[in-house]
């Protein structure tokens, strides 16, 4: 496998073959990888949930002068505060609990190489505000302690699923910090802008199962094809690879047909009609957020086996888990208790459920959903 490079892709990563194609988006995208390569400018890689960021920070990193260096990747989303900056920068002994002795942080282990920071734009007001501090110096101060542990010399890449001039605009994230990490930027398109590419892609990562699971490699009719090329993959190309993997080891020998396919699939993916063109093969479907709602509220699916484990493979996001969460507690008038039930958890998951939205900074106050009692509305409304 040759690339615009001039080096083989396989050589760094399986997962190459998402941008190892000829279609002029992805020639497109291989060019700004290798201009990103040749320099040491900052990086911001922007694109929708599985499309591939890391992918393109890694060949960003393996094809540069940094290549024989660490490559350091961090979830922005996934911690929080606290643990984040100590993950980042380090901490000393003593500095909280469970801090047992000195640790260095990510960014110290990414000394003259590279410190991929994902999902950076679910970093709080705060961290913000000390990555900004580190961009300027590259000073590494340790949580707990009083003084600076000297500088690195790494080269930051940074990603985001998120319309940062948006968040900008709402004051949900600092115009220095963006200035300061765009340098160059990046965007990765969408599988669904990419239909040329599903049934290459889909055949791909057939073939590798089919390995890894020691499996016969499956056929798929026509039919299949149809439905897969008409689906718009709001997972992109981490959704096609999961869909793949579940074909390999559900049917290991008879060709796949549409009833084999997800029922997402059958039910979302609009029919493809003699003729029709790439744009008019993409047929609206739900966000994950909202599939994970009907996962719960309709189908009885808990939360923890629905919203937890897209949470934790970064599907979906702190600002996601955040309006599940509010559109639960408009149902429940503010109830976390109700909310249990309607999540279809078991009674005593009470405390884990809190513990779990606090961890990761998604609990919200109840108050605002509260309607409140006739006689406190009489008095505010004679206020009024």
């Amino acid at each position: 496998m040759r690339s615009s490079f001039g080096l083989s892709l396989n050589r760094f990563s399986d997962d190459a073959i998402l941008i190892d194609h000829d279609a002029p988006g992805m020639v497109h995208l291989r060019d700004e990888i290798a201009s990103a390569a040749r320099c040491d400018a900052k990086v911001l890689i922007a694109g929708e949930t599985g499309v591939g960021k890391e992918v393109v920070a890694r060949l960003i990193h393996q094809t540069s002068a940094r290549r024989g260096h660490a490559f350091v990747a961090i979830n922005c989303a996934a911690l929080p505060d606290t643990l984040l900056e100590s993950e980042l920068f380090g901490h000393v002994r003593g500095s909280f609990t469970g801090a047992y002795q000195d640790k260095p942080g990510l960014a110290t282990l990414a000394d003259q190489g590279t410190l991929f920071l994902d999902e950076v734009g679910e970093m709080s007001p705060r961290m913000q505000a000390v990555l900004l501090r580190f961009t300027e110096t590259c000073e590494i101060h340790r949580v707990g302690s009083d003084r600076v542990h000297g500088r690195v010399n790494t080269r930051i890449l940074s990603a985001t699923n998120r319309n940062l001039s948006d968040r900008i605009a709402s004051g949900e994230f600092r115009q220095d910090l963006f200035y300061r990490l765009n340098v160059i930027g990046i965007t990765v398109p969408p599988l669904r802008e990419r239909v040329s590419e599903i049934l290459p892609l889909l055949n791909h990562f057939l073939h590798h199962y089919a390995q890894v699971h020691k499996a016969d490699l499956p056929t798929v009719t026509a039919p299949a094809s149809e439905l897969l090329l008409a689906y718009s993959w709001p997972g992109n190309v981490r959704e096609l690879k999961n869909v793949a993997e579940r074909i390999v080891v559900r049917r290991q020998h008879a060709p796949i047909a549409p009833e084999d396919l997800p029922r997402e699939m059958r039910y979302a993916a609009a029919p493809v009609m003699p003729g029709a063109s790439a744009d008019n093969l993409v047929a609206p479907v739900k966000s994950p957020g909202d599939g994970a709602w009907d996962e719960m509220t309709v189908r009885g699916k808990s939360f923890w086996t629905v919203v937890q484990p897209l949470f934790i493979d970064r599907e979906l996001t702190k600002t996601d888990l955040r309006r599940l969460i509010k559109r639960g507690l408009e149902q429940t008038q503010g109830s976390y208790r109700k909310l249990i039930d309607l999540f279809h958890m078991a009674p005593g998951d009470y405390k884990r459920f809190l513990a779990f939205l606090y961890q990761h900074d998604c609990h919200l106050a109840f108050h605002s959903f509260r309607e409140p009692r006739d006689g406190q509305g009489s008095r505010a409304a004679r206020r009024r």
